[in-house]
């Protein structure tokens, strides 16, 4: 039997994840918002059955299987317990929490009850990701030293947007430069040294980060994001015997080149390639087979992205903010 999904926190981002879900036969049963006309509102818009008026009445749902939260990020944590304490799987957006502290709670109390905990890091699960690590281990590109990786976009620059609040969360960091973090995650594990620079907006969030991780072996990754302008995001991992560079939008389904050490291309890479998705998926389904398969599985964590990884993700985002000043709110000792 397939799982039942339910849908808390009715946005832009929820969105785009039930559109991939139902286009590709995921069963979408339920949605729940602190407004039960919004909820109602999306319900029709996707023609899901229920429509929840609260949080509490989601994960209370027994027609629903597994949560996937796409509140803001700073309600994330509150979110997944609640989910996680109703005995509902949960794949939550990324971030996955604002902090460690808080990242290790959701994680701590999925392994309690059982349950599955995904971050939902969409670009792990896709199809040209894959093929990359595949070269990599294979030892296509020798020893890895390098990622440089870039997020930059040209978002809304209104002090009331969520993205310019710090309240909320805001800033490039946490929306942006997650996605490059996460990769060097992926690729090197955790760093060992983490430095950092940026400029604010007058709201106070970071307006453009420069973020160098070292790791062990002297690898490093040389990342960059902003949210006032765009770049190119693309990304190239080096290694002794290659590279590979990836077009933009790297994090999303795209190509890449793979060349030798002398500049050679050896392997082009489209778009597509390995993709059995629904015509016109955004990508993001990917994620939600994963959680799928783990539950068909009846295993409760992700070799592709751990719990535990999310929490040491966090920690080295809790580091840069350390690094550039960027305070929220809601910091424990704000």
């Amino acid at each position: 039997m397939s799982l039942r999904w339910g849908i808390l926190g009715p946005g832009g981002i929820a969105r785009a994840q039930t559109r991939d879900l139902l286009a590709n036969r995921f069963t979408v049963t339920a949605v729940g918002s602190r407004r039960l006309d919004s909820a109602q509102a999306f319900a029709a818009e996707f023609g899901i059955p229920a429509a929840h008026g609260s949080y509490a009445e989601l994960v209370a749902d027994p027609e629903v299987d597994v949560v996937y939260i796409a509140t803001p990020h700073p309600f994330h944590v509150s979110a997944a317990l609640l989910a996680l304490e109703a005995g509902k799987h949960v794949l939550v957006e990324k971030p996955f929490t604002v902090t460690a502290a808080d990242a290790r709670a959701v994680v701590d109390l999925a392994r309690e009850r059982g349950l599955v905990v995904l971050e939902a890091m969409w670009t792990r699960f896709l199809p040209h990701m894959v093929r990359i690590r595949q070269s990599i281990a294979a030892g296509e590109l020798g020893e890895i030293t390098t990622l440089i990786a870039d997020h930059n976009q040209l978002l809304p620059s209104d002090p009331a947007h969520r993205l310019q609040d710090p309240a909320l969360g805001g800033g490039a960091l946490l929306d942006l430069g997650i996605y490059p973090v996460s990769f060097a995650h992926d690729l090197f594990g955790t760093p060992t040294g983490v430095h950092a620079s940026a400029t604010f907006t007058p709201t106070g969030v970071d307006r453009q980060t420069a973020v160098v991780l070292e790791f062990e072996g002297d690898r490093r990754a040389v990342l960059h994001t902003a949210l006032d302008t765009l770049g190119p995001n693309t990304a190239s991992v080096i290694g002794t015997l290659g590279r590979i560079e990836i077009d933009s939008v790297w994090y999303t389904p795209t190509s890449f080149t793979r060349y030798d050490s002398g500049g050679a291309v050896v392997e082009r890479h489209e778009a597509g390639q390995g993709d059995h998705s629904a015509p016109g998926s955004r990508g993001m389904q990917w994620q939600a087979w994963e959680l799928e398969r783990l539950v068909a599985e009846g295993r409760t964590e992700s070799e592709l992205l751990s719990p535990d990884e999310s929490v040491q993700i966090m920690q080295t985002l809790d580091t840069i903010r350390e690094r550039i000043g960027l305070r929220y709110p809601m910091d424990a000792d704000g």
